[in-house]
C-alpha cells in the first residue's frame, strides 16, 4: 500500500510543478489554485507512504517519478519534432550525460 501511496504522491509532485508554471507567478487564479491542491495532495500522500517505507528510499522514489514523467515528456517533444531543439534543450542533455558519466565512473 506504501508504494502505491508514494506512486500517486510522485504523479501529484509532476501535477503541481506543471500548475507552478502554468500559474505564471501566481497572477492566474485557476492555475495557482490548482498547484496549492495537488502540492498539498502530494505531501499528504508522501506523508502516509513513509509510515510504511525508509524515509530516504521514499524521498528518493518521490523524486524520481518527477525526473522520469519530465524526461519521458522532453523524449516526446524531441521525437516529434523532428530532433530541433533549442538551445537550452542541448544544455540540458549535456548535464545529463555528464552526470550519468560521472555516476558510471564512481560506481566501484
Amino acid at each position: 500500500m506504501s508504494w502505491s501511496l508514494l506512486v500517486v504522491a510522485g504523479l501529484f509532485e509532476v501535477c503541481w510543478a506543471v500548475g507552478l508554471k502554468m500559474s505564471d507567478g501566481f497572477s492566474k487564479l485557476a492555475p495557482t489554485a490548482f498547484t496549492i491542491v495537488t502540492f498539498i495532495l502530494s505531501f499528504i500522500f508522501l506523508f502516509e507512504a513513509i509510515k510504511g517505507l525508509p524515509i530516504g528510499t521514499a524521498y528518493a522514489v518521490w523524486t524520481g517519478i518527477g525526473a522520469v514523467v519530465v524526461s519521458g515528456t522532453v523524449a516526446a517533444v524531441l521525437l516529434t519534432r523532428g530532433g530541433e531543439t533549442p538551445a537550452c534543450g542541448g544544455g540540458g542533455r549535456g548535464c545529463i550525460d555528464v552526470t550519468i558519466s560521472a555516476l558510471r565512473w564512481r560506481t566501484p
